[in-house]
C-alpha cells in the first residue's frame, strides 16, 4: 500500500481496534448484539476486566454501542455501530486469512525455530 502512511493517531487507532480482544469482540458483535455475560461465554479466555476495558475502548472509538435495556432488572447490551459495521468485511477477511493460512504459518514458525536452534 504505497503512499499510505499513518501518523501516531492512526497507529494508536489501529492498536485499539485490532488488539488481541477487540478483533474477537467485534467479530462476535457482527453476528448479533450481546450482553456482557454472553460475550464472556463466547470468549472464555478473556477476563472480566479485560473485556470491560476492551468494550469501553471500542465504544469510545465509535465502533460499539452500549445500550441500556429497560428490562427488570435493567440489562446492558453491546452492539456494533454503523461505523463498526464498516469494519465487518475487512475483519472477516483477516480472520478468514488466519484460518486459511494457520498451517502454513505454523510450518514457518517451526522452520524458523529450528534454524534459530542451530545458531
Amino acid at each position: 500500500m504505497a503512499g499510505m502512511e499513518l501518523d501516531d493517531e492512526g497507529r494508536r487507532l489501529l492498536d485499539q481496534l485490532f488488539d488481541k480482544w477487540s478483533l474477537l469482540v467485534l467479530h462476535a458483535l457482527c453476528d448479533r448484539s450481546r450482553r456482557f455475560s454472553e460475550l464472556r461465554q463466547h470468549l472464555p479466555a478473556v477476563t472480566p476486566k479485560s473485556l470491560t476495558t476492551c468494550l469501553r475502548r471500542l465504544e469510545r472509538n465509535g465502533v460499539v454501542e452500549r445500550v441500556v435495556l429497560s428490562t427488570e432488572p435493567v440489562a446492558i447490551e453491546y452492539r456494533i455501530s454503523r461505523l463498526g459495521r464498516s469494519l465487518e468485511s475487512p475483519l472477516r477477511a483477516m480472520l478468514g486469512w488466519v484460518v486459511d493460512h494457520l498451517d502454513t504459518v505454523e510450518a514457518a514458525r517451526t522452520q524458523y525455530d529450528e534454524r534459530r536452534a542451530d545458531i
